[in-house]
C-alpha cells in the first residue's frame, strides 16, 4: 500500500492508515523478525532449562542432592546474561546494533556446544554461563534495534514481537523437551538444539543493514536515509530525517559530556532511568522466570510426579503465555503501555494469591487432588495476565525513554538490572520454598506485586504513539516542571 493507493490521499495519511501501512511493508517486519531471534535465543534458554533440569537430576545424583546446584545451574545464564547486558550497552554504542547482534550469536552457539557435551555438573555450568553472555547482549541489542528501525506509529507493536519472540521460544523449549523425553541424551539434545536458532540468525543478519539512527549518528547520513527510505513513505521520510539532523546537532554538543555518572546526576534521565530500570526490576520479582525456569517443578510440587506430565503441563502454560503476548502487541499501541501494565499487574495480584492458598491448603507431598488442579489454575491465570502487559511493557518502555546518545547506555544499565533480578530470583525460589514452603513464597510474590502496581502508577508515564523527542519533553517537563523552564540535559544540566 502507498499514499497514492489510499482513496483521496493529498499526501497525508491519518495514523490508522499509517499503522496498516507499515504494517503492510515487509522489508520493516523483515528487519523486526530477524533481531527478534535474539528474543527467541532469551526464551529458548529460559524455558528448555525448567525440563532439562529434571533429567540432569537424573543422571547426577550430586545435582539431585542439591538444590543449591539446581539453582546454580539455572541462573548461571543468569550471572552470563548480567555481563553481556552490562558490556551490551557499550557495545551497542561504539560498535552498533548489527555487529553486538552478530557477536550475541557466536557466543551463544560455542555456549550451546559446551553445554551438550559436558561430561559433569561443573562443565554444563560453564556452558550455561557462555550461553548467558550471548542473551545478555542479545536482550539489549534486539529492543533497540527493532525500536529504531520502526515507525513511532507501531513501535510499540514491534518492539513486543521480540516479546512474542522469547515467549515462542519459551513454547518451543517445551516441545523440544517433550520430544527429547524418550530420547538417549535427553537433556543434552534439549541443551544443545538451542544453538541452531543463534546459527540462523546470524546468518540472516550478515544481509541486514545497520540500525539507521545509529548510521546517521555516526555520520553515514546516505546510508541511513537509504535504509529509512525503505521504512517511510516519501513524506515521513522528510519529517524523520529533520528530527535525526535535530537529534545529530544536539548529539554534537554533548557528545565529550555522556557519562554514566549522568544518569544519576541529570534530573531528567534520573527520571526516566528509575522507571526503566523499575519496570525491568519488578518484572522478575513478580516472578515470571520464577514460573518459566521451575514450572515443571512447580507442577510436581502440585503432587503431578511424573516428569512427562509435568513438561506437557508447563507446555500448556507456555502456549499461554506465547498467546497473551500476541494479544499484547495489539493492546500496547492501541491501549497505551501504563494502563496495560497496571491491568497486568491487577490480575497478577489475584492468581499469585490463588497459587498461595492452593500450596498453604495442599499437605505437602501428597498426590495431585483438587487443590494441585486449583494450583496449575492459578498457575495459568498468572500467565494470562502478565503476559500481554509485564511481558512486553518494560521492554517497549525502555527501547523508547532514553535520550539518544544514553538510550544504548541506559537501556545496557536498565537490561543489567532486569538480569539481576531474574538471577536473585531464580537462585533464591527453591531454597525459599524449601524452607517456608510454596505458599508462603508465592504470598511474598504477590506482596511485590502490589509494590509493583503502585510504582507505575507513580512513576512510569505513558508513551504510546510519541516520538522520541516527544518522550524526551516528558522528562524535561517532569524534572522541571516545564519544558522550557530549565536548561535541558543538553547544556549538562544537573
Amino acid at each position: 500500500m502507498t499514499i497514492e493507493s489510499l482513496p483521496g490521499s493529498s499526501g497525508y495519511l491519518s495514523g490508522s492508515d499509517r499503522k496498516i501501512t507499515y504494517f503492510s511493508n515487509s522489508y520493516v517486519v523483515g528487519l523486526t523478525v530477524v533481531a527478534g531471534i535474539g528474543g527467541l535465543l532469551f526464551g529458548y534458554d529460559t524455558g528448555v532449562i525448567s525440563g532439562a533440569l529434571l533429567y540432569i537430576r537424573d543422571e547426577f545424583e550430586v545435582v539431585d542432592q542439591s538444590s543449591f546446584l539446581q539453582e546454580t545451574i539455572v541462573s548461571m545464564a543468569l550471572v552470563g546474561a548480567i555481563i553481556g547486558a552490562a558490556a551490551g550497552g557499550w557495545i551497542n554504542d561504539v560498535y552498533g546494533r548489527k555487529r553486538a547482534t552478530l557477536l550475541a550469536d557466536v557466543v551463544f552457539a560455542i555456549g550451546s556446544i559446551v553445554m551438550a557435551a559436558a561430561p559433569d555438573p561443573y562443565v554444563l555450568i560453564v556452558g550455561r554461563l557462555l550461553v548467558g553472555l550471548g542473551v545478555g547482549v542479545a536482550s539489549v541489542t534486539a529492543p533497540v534495534y527493532i525500536a529504531e528501525a520502526s515507525p513511532s506509529e507501531i513501535r510499540g507493536g514491534l518492539v513486543s514481537t521480540n516479546v512474542l519472540m522469547i515467549t515462542g521460544g519459551q513454547f518451543l523449549s517445551y516441545l523440544v523437551n517433550l520430544a527429547f523425553t524418550e530420547v538417549p541424551g535427553t537433556w543434552r539434545w534439549m541443551l544443545g538444539v538451542s544453538g541452531v536458532p543463534a546459527v540462523i540468525q546470524f546468518s540472516l543478519m550478515l544481509f541486514l543493514p545497520e540500525s539507521p539512527r545509529w548510521l546517521y549518528m555516526k555520520k553515514d547520513k546516505s546510508e541511513a536515509i537509504s535504509v529509512l527510505s525503505k521504512i517511510y513513505d516519501p513524506y515521513r521520510l522528510e519529517e524523520e530525517i529533520d528530527q535525526l539532523s535535530t537529534a545529530l546537532e544536539e548529539e554534537d554538543q554533548r557528545k565529550n559530556a555522556v557519562r554514566y555518572s549522568d544518569v544519576f546526576k541529570v534530573k531528567e534521565i534520573r527520571l526516566a532511568f528509575l522507571a526503566g530500570a523499575g519496570l525491568q526490576a519488578f518484572q522478575q520479582f513478580t516472578g515470571i522466570n520464577t514460573v518459566m525456569y521451575y514450572s515443571p517443578t512447580i507442577v510436581q510440587m502440585a503432587g503431578f510426579s511424573s516428569n512427562q506430565l509435568a513438561i506437557l503441563l508447563s507446555l500448556i502454560v507456555a502456549a499461554m503465555n506465547a498467546a497473551g503476548t500476541v494479544l499484547g502487541i495489539y493492546l500496547i499501541d492501541y491501549y497505551g503501555r501504563r494502563k496495560l501494565a497496571l491491568s497486568s499487574l491487577s490480575g497478577v495480584i489475584l492468581s499469585l494469591i490463588i497459587l498461595s492458598v492452593a500450596f498453604l491448603l495442599e499437605p505437602s507431598g501428597s498426590s495431585a487432588g483438587y487443590l494441585g488442579w486449583i494450583a496449575i489454575l492459578g498457575l495459568a491465570l498468572y500467565i494470562a495476565f502478565f503476559a500481554p502487559g509485564m511481558g512486553p511493557v518494560p521492554w517497549t518502555v525502555n527501547s523508547e525513554i532514553y535520550p539518544e546518545s544514553y538510550r544504548g547506555m541506559c537501556g545496557g544499565m536498565s537490561a543489567t538490572v532486569n538480569w539481576i533480578s531474574n538471577l536473585i530470583v531464580a537462585q533464591s525460589f527453591l531454597s525459599i520454598a524449601d524452607a517456608i514452603g510454596a505458599g508462603g513464597t508465592f504470598l511474598i510474590l504477590a506482596g511485590i506485586a502490589v509494590i509493583a502496581f503502585v510504582f507505575v502508577a507513580v512513576y512510569v508515564p505513558e508513551t504510546k504513539g510519541l516520538t522520541f523527542e516527544e518522550v524526551e519533553k516528558i522528562w524535561k517537563e517532569r524534572a522541571w516542571g516545564s519544558s522550557n523552564g530549565r536548561e535541558s540535559l543538553l547544556a549538562g544540566g544537573q
